[in-house]
């Protein structure tokens, strides 16, 4: 594991959403797409995704980066979270789950895909 690397705010509005970000971070975005607007600053990557309807889950979810997600989601499974949003690709091989634990904080997992 690496730690938190990357940090998501799902909203309903992301173009609003990308104003502020280019406002707040003073950076313009390394991926500006429909799906996905993201940040570089300082190593960390911030990203704007738009809210899906399923998902319980409000507020920023940061990402602890993972060697095996798969692992990651049944251990996090044993330990009491539960899963908001199952392992899902969100392009070019990086895997994403959404957890919450027992006091309902989110815990995000994600894979990148081998080098």
């Amino acid at each position: 594991m690496t730690g938190v690397n990357t940090i998501i705010y799902s909203v309903s509005d992301v173009p609003a959403a990308k104003a502020r970000m280019d406002m707040l971070l003073g950076v313009e975005p390394y991926s500006d797409e429909p799906y996905y607007v993201g940040y570089k600053v300082g190593g960390q990557d911030i990203g704007v995704t738009p809210k899906r309807g399923d998902a319980s889950v409000s507020g920023p979810v940061c990402f602890f980066e993972v060697d095996d997600i798969k692992k990651a989601v049944q251990e996090l499974g044993e330990s009491g979270a539960s899963v908001v949003e199952d392992i899902r690709d969100v392009g070019n091989g990086r895997l994403i789950a959404t957890l919450k634990d027992p006091d309902g904080n989110p815990l995000g997992v994600l894979q990148d895909p081998p080098a």
